[in-house]
């Protein structure tokens, strides 16, 4: 074979990898990305002069992709796979070289990689664009019951609200007429005991469908955090569980609603307690950065699964077992923090339980 017919037969192989690449691109589905990338990596290495020689690595930000191991010794080419413009990953072609006979890449090889990567480039693109449209039209499709649900709620706390003051009244008149009748007031303290509970149901459902109206002021959130200490001191004895603060600061100033930044905290702490093991140690962390008070509380329970992870802060899911919670106070949380232009995060520890970060502005 002359050296034409040896360039020709090479060119064929280029333009045919470009088609083939160019299809296996079109058919590209997000959730079987590796498999293409895999496909395309074989596809480029059958096209080289020296395919048996010659083994090809695609790299992006979440996979690795190789036709074989290489060595360092290898003689290599590469070209960068760039997504919007940066630089996101790269595809190289990697020649094992002998003594015997002296091989290297042609100048087409290089070309043909450069193309490959423009396209695969182009792909990851595509397939990010359309990651975040899923992700907004999801958002949105949240806002929206959310509004929905809101709607709703406000509706039903306003009306069992009036019922609700009216029982507890009542029930409160009766006691003191009653006072000589033991079982009578016993009975009463029941239902008294059981009014307070369902009102504070509802004043949730008001926070969380917002019906309660913000009084910004400037606080201390270590006093805050040491008040609602102090408030929960009976339930972490009786739980048997310890805790440690780990504040440098005597004050944290920033910008807040006093009622609700002491809803935040007591609602976190609450949820650690429960889920902390006795004689299992709770962290309040709290520090401040330029622009940002930064709140963590940390416990050492079972943390939470993976698909749990996605649905901690929406409302009526909750981990608990029927009758012990209602799934509304992290979503109360999370409104509340998103009211106050901050963020609210949740993973798992390292080695166990949960952690919550709460990020709020100073101003």
């Amino acid at each position: 074979m002359n050296n034409i017919e040896a360039a020709l037969k090479e060119r064929i192989k280029e333009l045919t990898c470009l088609y083939e690449v160019s299809s296996i691109i079109e058919n590209a589905d997000s959730k079987i990305i590796e498999n293409t990338l895999e496909a395309i990596a074989f596809c480029l290495k059958k096209s080289f002069q020296h395919p048996k020689k010659t083994d090809i690595t695609i790299r992006s930000k979440d996979v690795s992709i190789y036709t074989n191991k290489f060595v360092e010794d290898d003689l290599t080419i590469y070209s960068d796979i760039k997504i919007f413009n940066k630089v996101q990953g790269r595809i190289v072609a990697h020649l094992k070289t002998t003594k015997i006979k002296e091989i290297n890449f042609l100048k087409e090889e290089q070309l043909l990689l450069n193309n490959v990567a423009l396209k695969v480039g182009s792909l990851l693109e595509r397939l990010e664009i359309q990651k975040n449209e899923i992700s907004l039209k999801r958002q949105m499709e949240r806002a929206d019951r959310l509004s929905i649900l809101g709607e709703i709620t406000a509706g039903i706390a306003h009306e069992l609200n009036t019922p609700l003051a009216n029982i507890l009244g009542f029930a409160e008149l009766l006691k003191s007429d009653l006072e000589t009748n033991k079982r009578a007031v016993k009975d009463l303290d029941k239902i008294i005991d059981n009014t307070i509970f369902s009102r504070e149901v509802v004043k949730k459902l008001m926070f969380f469908a917002c019906e309660i109206p913000q009084k910004m002021k400037r606080i201390n959130l270590v006093a805050h955090i040491k008040n609602a200490i102090k408030l929960l001191d009976a339930t972490f004895k009786k739980e048997q569980v310890r805790y440690i603060i780990k504040i440098e600061e005597e004050s944290l100033w920033l910008k807040a609603d006093p009622i609700q930044l002491t809803q935040i905290i007591f609602n976190l702490l609450s949820n650690a307690i429960y889920f902390t093991p006795k004689r299992g140690l709770l962290t309040i962390e709290a520090f401040k950065t330029d622009k940002e008070i930064v709140l963590k509380i940390s416990d050492e329970g079972l943390g939470f699964k993976k698909n749990d992870l996605e649905k901690i802060f929406q409302p009526f899911f909750t981990t608990k077992p029927t009758g012990d919670g209602l799934g509304l106070g992290l979503s109360v949380v999370h409104g509340i923090v998103a009211s106050h232009k901050g963020t609210i995060t949740a993973k798992n520890g390292i080695e166990k339980g949960a952690i919550f970060t709460i990020r709020l502005p100073k101003n």
